[in-house]
């Protein structure tokens, strides 16, 4: 499971999904990040973006509990893509060749609009934030595109 918004938590997760292991860095290719009108995190096609987050591993359990909190398929859309992935990456993991996997990830189709966050959005999207920086993700995109939509 590719995760990208507030399930960057790993307290989060491991409180929705027990059995749920975050295994790595990952980047997903063709894809800009942003905040939806629903005021929480989205992704939606764009040939010279790209998105990072991280490659949980689950369980048949976790996807059905992801399922249910995503609102599939109302909401948002199951997807398969694949990602480049850096297991335990640090902070140069550019350095170390990517594997490419595949990953599921949840999209929300309808709601492409930009928006605010909500405000209890932004503090697990800050928990999940300072996860991703230690498992690696890139300040440079957190600063360029993460923060342009959460504030610290």
């Amino acid at each position: 499971y590719f995760a990208y918004g507030s399930n960057l938590w790993e307290h989060q997760m491991r409180q929705r999904c027990p059995t749920s292991k975050a295994i790595g860095l990952a980047k997903l290719k063709g894809c800009r990040w942003f905040i939806s009108e629903t005021g929480s995190a989205n992704i939606e096609q764009d040939s010279e973006a790209e998105t990072f987050g991280f490659l949980y591993s689950i369980k048949p359990a976790d996807e059905a509990v992801l399922d249910s909190r995503e609102g599939v398929p109302d909401r948002h859309t199951k997807v398969v893509v694949v990602v480049s992935f850096w297991p335990d990456a640090t902070s140069e993991f550019a350095e170390r060749k990517a594997q490419q996997v595949e990953a599921l990830v949840y999209i929300d189709r309808k709601n492409l609009q930009t928006g605010q966050p909500k405000k209890e959005y932004i503090y697990r999207m800050n928990q999940g934030i300072q996860d991703a920086i230690a498992k690696g993700m890139p300040q440079e995109y957190v600063q360029d595109v993460m923060r342009k939509y959460i504030p610290e």
